[in-house]
This record gives structure tokens, sequence and C-alpha cells, in this order.
């Protein structure tokens, strides 16, 4: 059951309540005092644009060549510098950046004002160091791995992908929600563009449509958020909305546990925030649209799926967060609904054998952990997460890329295996590895701190050690589902066969390719010195991000790492007063002698159950042992006496456990479910409605336009063109005019 009275119960420790609630507005107010930034800005924005206009023009003049994937990289990578020299120049205060004027609309004493202009602080610096750094290197990658479509396509790609990163920095810098509904909107064209690019490709197809059509119902919850935002709130501008004393009220009130003084209309903005963040980020229901969306291109599902646009929804909460605070059910809810996404995402990942969708399965789940922390009032580990997460899930999409280019499309994993001996595959082998251990949470890794981190602050928060449970449970499947790619396709015996894209008539069923494990006569293409700088550079920066951990942030608080130092200076900031430095600031401030009054009661919160200890100390062992598990499991079943592809000691404990192993990969039939009570019944209805209109409306609509034709038939015989004729309907006329007259006055005279 979802705990709507989160934030009264975190506060139940009082007289810490004044202090955190200070905490809070003292951060909203520092991080709305803006000033007006530098215009050289821009050109984070204005290049990748430039570089999709200039895209269109080498399709007009027939370019043939690579130009348009260096110009995209040249944009990118000069966005990407001018990133890093806004984060060394940035000196603590936000600020704005004016294009031009683009939309102010009053209304009596009210006025709409959205501009074309940019907002800067860290979150914003932070979400576009990632977004631009991996948008250079996937550019390159897909330099070479789109290069059999040099021509027209090949600048349709590169076109849609400027576009995109134009769009994903309107959403991340724009200073007004109207700004950010135009980025919103266009990352989820350009999704349309690039997972339907091979168009002639019906699952192709079919996916940009789902893709589009599901992200439409999260955006219509995004607009009417954004509408009572301006009806309530009488601005769209982040500046004027997160110093409005209106709002910092209503956070004061959350804090106190008064959600009573909260108008509804205010509580009601962050769930509908929530939906439109639901559907961006691929969330239990609107998660459909993400598998899918694998029928894209490889550098489409590494930038666009896993990185960078199914982060907005994460981005949207971190930036909003003043206003989910002020909401006593949206967090909560946040939290369920990333939990529960979590567990059913990875459940299905186990069953796939398609290696590219078991990552797509995999970024479901693990953007279910960065809501559940933002649910747990850990903004710093959710966007921590975020950062991880993009670099390693960057790598592991492309490892699969590169795997895919190079097998003749084959992604199966029981038809690859030891890919790690073949001659030319070692970079991709080692950043699959370096990877697959982030992923999986292995001690002393990125993917390992950022996760705890949203795990322990489950277990200091109130009513919310189930969610911990859950996700200390998938973090075990994850470790499993992700070594099970890794043991299956890049250890064990060598042996590959080529996926469709292979066209050897001997391929499959000849001597030598059984002999040799591998079929006919076919020879894998190892990637080139694109793919394999993208992915050492990506390897590299996985591993360094580790680091991140330890730079930076509060020297009294227990996490200290670089995110931590960014969201804490931005309107994203909240410290939970269940988080380390609370308590020991409250310990310190009305304990004096530790494991007395107030400071017992919260050491026994604090306990992990069944476990003890401390959460935020003992999660690094608790999860550390639900990882290396899954990872032992997947050692023994999947690769361990396994002697060829096809087959390991896991098919028969599948068939063990009967139709539910089929369940799984079958993704627990929802789209099938989703399809018999939405789908069918809404084109069911649309039939009536059809035929409603066909016969009914138009049928009277008919009737009023053929009853002058039926007069005019009628009458028509009486214009023959013949004298006498006339002169016979003249008479008529008359006569009977001349009748309407006598009757008249009879009736005059006899009344």
């Amino acid at each position: 059951m979802i705990n709507t009275t989160l934030l009264s119960n975190l506060l139940a420790f009082a007289p810490d309540t004044h202090a955190a609630t200070t905490h809070a507005t003292d951060h909203a107010i520092a991080a709305t005092e803006v000033g007006t930034g530098p215009k050289w800005i821009l050109l984070i924005v204005g290049l990748p644009l430039l570089s999709s206009i200039l895209s269109l023009v080498y399709a007009m003049i027939g370019n043939k060549t690579k130009l348009p994937a260096w110009t995209t990289v040249a944009a990118a990578g000069t966005a990407f510098l001018c990133t890093i020299a806004m984060y060394l120049n940035f000196d603590g205060t936000p600020y704005t950046v004016h294009a031009f004027d683009w939309i102010q609309v009053h209304f009596g004493e009210k006025s709409m004002i959205a501009n074309f202009s940019f907002y800067i602080d860290t979150l914003t610096i932070y979400w576009m160091l990632f977004v631009t750094g991996l948008a250079t290197c996937i550019a390159l990658y897909a330099s070479e791995y789109m290069s059999h479509d040099i021509g027209t396509s090949y600048c349709r790609f590169f076109g849609a992908f400027g576009l995109f990163v134009f769009s994903m920095a309107c959403l991340v810098m724009g200073d007004n929600f109207l700004m950010l509904y135009l980025g919103w909107e266009g990352v989820g064209l350009c999704s349309y563009l690039l997972i339907g690019y091979f168009y002639k490709k019906p699952e192709a197809v079919a996916a940009a449509k789902k893709a589009f059509i599901v992200n439409r119902i999260g955006d219509l919850g995004l607009a009417l958020g954004i509408y009572l935002i301006f009806v309530h709130f009488g601005t769209l501008e982040y500046a004027v909305l997160f110093s409005d004393p209106k709002l910092l009220g209503y956070v004061d009130s959350a804090m106190t546990g008064n959600f009573a003084a909260i108008p509804a209309i205010a509580q009601w903005i962050p769930l509908l925030l929530m939906i439109g963040a639901f559907g961006k980020s691929a969330q239990f229901p609107l998660y459909v649209w993400l598998p899918d969306a694998m029928e894209g291109p490889t550098p489409v599902s590494a930038l666009i799926h896993a990185a960078t646009m199914v982060t907005a929804g994460v981005y949207l909460i971190a930036r909003t967060y003043p206003l989910f605070l002020a909401s006593e059910s949206a967090l909560p809810i946040v939290a369920w609904i990333g939990t529960i996404t979590a567990l059913l995402a990875a459940t299905i990942g186990m069953a796939q054998f398609d290696i590219k969708r078991i990552m797509a399965y995999s970024t479901v789940s693990q953007l279910g952990y960065m809501f559940a922390g933002l649910g747990v009032l850990t903004p710093t580990g959710g966007a921590y997460h975020v950062l991880t997460h993009a670099f390693f899930k960057a790598l592991l999409f492309l490892c699969c890329g590169a795997v895919m280019h190079g097998f003749a499309g084959q992604l199966d994993l029981r038809k690859l295996s030891g890919l790690r001996k073949v001659k030319g595959w070692g970079i991709v082998s080692l950043g699959m590895f370096v990877g697959c251990i982030n992923l999986a949470g292995v001690p002393f890794t990125a993917g390992y701190f950022s996760k705890d981190t949203i795990i322990a602050e489950t277990f200091v928060t109130p009513g919310y050690s189930m969610i911990g449970w859950i996700l200390l449970f998938t973090a075990g499947l994850t470790a499993y589902y992700t070594f099970r790619v890794f043991f299956r396709v890049f250890m064990g015996p060598v042996e590959y066969h080529p996926g469709e894209e292979h066209h050897d008539d001997d391929h499959g069923h000849d001597d030598h390719a059984e002999d040799h494990g591998h079929a006919g006569d076919f020879h894998p293409h190892a990637p080139g010195w694109a793919i394999n700088t993208v992915l050492m550079i990506l390897t590299v920066c996985s591993i360094a991000a580790t680091g991140l951990y330890f730079v930076g942030g509060d020297k009294d608080a227990h996490t200290k790492h670089y995110a931590q130092t960014m969201v804490m200076s931005s309107t994203a900031a909240f410290e939970s007063p269940y988080s380390e430095h609370a308590i020991h600031a409250a310990h310190e401030a009305h304990t004096p002698n530790a494991g007395a009054g107030p400071r017992g009661t919260i050491d026994h919160a604090l306990e992990v159950p069944v476990f003890g200890g401390d959460p935020h100390k003992m999660m690094y062992y608790i999860s550390a042992g639900f990882g290396i598990v899954g990872i032992a499991l997947a050692w023994f079943l999947h690769l361990f006496g396994r002697t060829n592809a096809a087959e390991c000691k896991m098919d028969p404990i599948a068939r063990m456990f009967g139709p539910i192993p089929k369940w799984a990969e079958n993704k627990w039939y929802v789209d099938e479910i989703y399809w018999a009570i939405l789908v069918t019944p809404l084109r069911v209805a649309s039939h009536i409605f059809h035929w409603i209109d066909k016969l009914l409306v138009d049928g009277i609509v008919n009737l009023f336009g053929i009853l002058p034709r039926v007069f005019a038939w009628v009458i028509r015989p009486s214009q023959s063109g013949v004298l006498q004729g006339y002169a016979v309907s003249m008479a008529g006329g008359i006569a009977i005019l001349l009748l309407a007259v006598f009757v008249i006055i009879l009736q005059g005279g006899a009344s």
C-alpha cells in the first residue's frame, strides 16, 4: 500500500523540522537569484541545429560521403567543449541567456512570458555534460556503423541526430516550461524518425508509431500540468516560480505535514507532470514502447533510449522537485511505480534471448531505480544513477551494436559464444565486461555506488523498507541476466552463426560449419577504428565515473560525491531528514549523549530489517552480496560446463517452472492485455461511431441536401420551353391567387 503521508512521517522527529524546512527554502531562494550569462552559451543549442540543417543541404545536393557524420561530430564536440567551459566558468549563481523574445501574451493584469531563453544552474550543467559528451561519441560511432547507407539515408540519419541534440538541449536548458515542452516534443519527434529509420521494415514502422502514440499519453499529462502551473502560479519561468512565496509556503506546510493548507490544484500539478515523466522515461504502465524501439539503429538505442531522452522524465521531476514536495501523494507514487517497473522489467529481461532487447529491459529497470530514488527523497541518488548509467549503458548498447554489425545482424545469445577469443573482438569484449560489472553493481564500480545510494535511502525512510527489499532482489536479478549475456556471448567455446543479413547458401548446414563452430565460410567483420575508439572512451569513462563518488559533496556527509555537489546547488536540492548528515546534525544539536532520547529513536528507525545496522554502511555489503550471488548463478547456469552456444544448465531448470519462463519471454503478455482491454474496445467503438457518423449524421445532412433536388425534379417539367405552356401556367397561377383572395374576403365577411 502506498504511503501517502511520507513527508509528514519523515519529519516526525521535531525539532529538526524547522531546520529541514529552512534548508530547503534557502536552497530554493538561492537557486532563483539569477543573473545574465554570456551569449556564447547559445552555441551549445545552435551548433547541433546547424548540423541538422547542413545534413539536409547535403541530402539536397546528393552528397555521398561521410560529410554529414563529420559535421555532426564537429558540432556536438564543439557543443561539449562549450559545456565544459560553461561548467568551469560557473560561479554558483544561476543565470539566464536570452536568445530572442518568443511568446509574450498579456491577460489583463497577468502575462504569460516564454522567451527563447536558457536557464543555467548546476543541474543544467550536470545534464548537458553527458548529453553533449555522449552525443559526440555516438555520432563518431555512427559514422562507421551507418556507413552502409551513405547517401540520402545517411544524411537523413544525421539530420535527425542533430535535431535530437538540439531538442534535448532546449528541454534541459530552457528557462521556462514552454521551452521544456518544445524540447520534450522535439525529442519525441526525433525518436519517431530514428526508430522508424528503416521505413521499409514493417517492425520498425510499427515500433515508431507505438513510441509516438504511447508518448502522446504522457505528453498530455505534461501539457495539463503546465497549464495548471500558469493558472495557479501565473508564470512559466523557472526563476519566478521557484522563488514564488506561494510555492515556498506550500513547501513549508508540507515539511510540517500540514497538507490541508495546500490547495488541491497545487497538489494536482506534480501528479500531471508525473504522467509526462512516466511516458518519456518508460515507466509502468507506459513502458511498452521502449523495448520495441530497439528496431532503430543501435546508435539511436544508445543515445536516445539509454542515455539521454529516457532520462528526461527524471530531469523533469528533479527540476520541479519543490512542486513534488508540495504534494502528499506524488512522491510516494513515483517511488512505488519506479520500484514496480524495476522488478517487472528485470523479470522480462531474464527470459529474453535478443541481447539488444535485454539491454532495453535493463534500461527500463534502471530508470525504475532512478524514479524510486526521487520518490524516497534522494534526488541526489537519482541524479547520480542517471550519470553513471548513461556511461555504462551507452557502452553496453554500442558493444551489442558492434556484435550486430559484425555478425550480419545476429543478436540471439543462443547463436553466439566465445567472442572474446575471436580475433578483432578484444576491445568489444573488454567494453562489454566493464559495462556488465557496472550494471550488475559489482563492488567499487560506479553502478555499485550510485545504486546503493538509492537502496540505502529506502531503508532509512520510514515505511519504505519493502521498496528496499524489492530493489535489492531486483539488483540480484540484474546481476544474473547481465552476466547471462556476457557468459553466453563472450565466454565459453567459440561458436557463431550469422544473422539474417547474411545470404550464404551454404550457411548453417555444411560440415565445415559444424567442425569449426560457425556457419559456412562466414567471417565476422571486426569493428573499425571509429567504433573501437568510442568503445575505449566509454570504457574509460565508465571506470573513471567511480571516482566521482569521492569527489565533492559536504565534507560532513557520508556520501561525498560529485552528484551531490551539483544537485544540492539547484532547484532539485533536498536533503532528507533521515540522511546520515541530517541525523548527525540533529544528534550533535539535540542529543549530547549518544543513544539517549531522540537519537535512540532515530537509530532504531535506521536499522536494516533482518541484518540490522546503519543502512548507509550495511548496504555496501548487502547489495554486494545480492550482486555476487546473481553473477555466481549466471556463471554456474550459463558458462560452467557449457559445450555449445545453444544449450546450458539453465534449460532443464527452466522447463521445471512450466509455462512461467515462456510468459516472461512473451513480456507477461502486457502488450496483449493492453490490446484486449484498450486497443480492441477503442477500435470497436471507433467503427461504431464511424457508422453512426456515416448513416445518421451524414444521412441527415444528405437528406437536407437532397430535398431541393427532389423539389427541382418535381417542378422541372414545367420548364419545357413551350410558350403556350408558360401561358397556361401563368393563367393557372392567376386563378389560384384570385381564388385565395376570394376565400380571404369571404372569411373576413363571415367574421
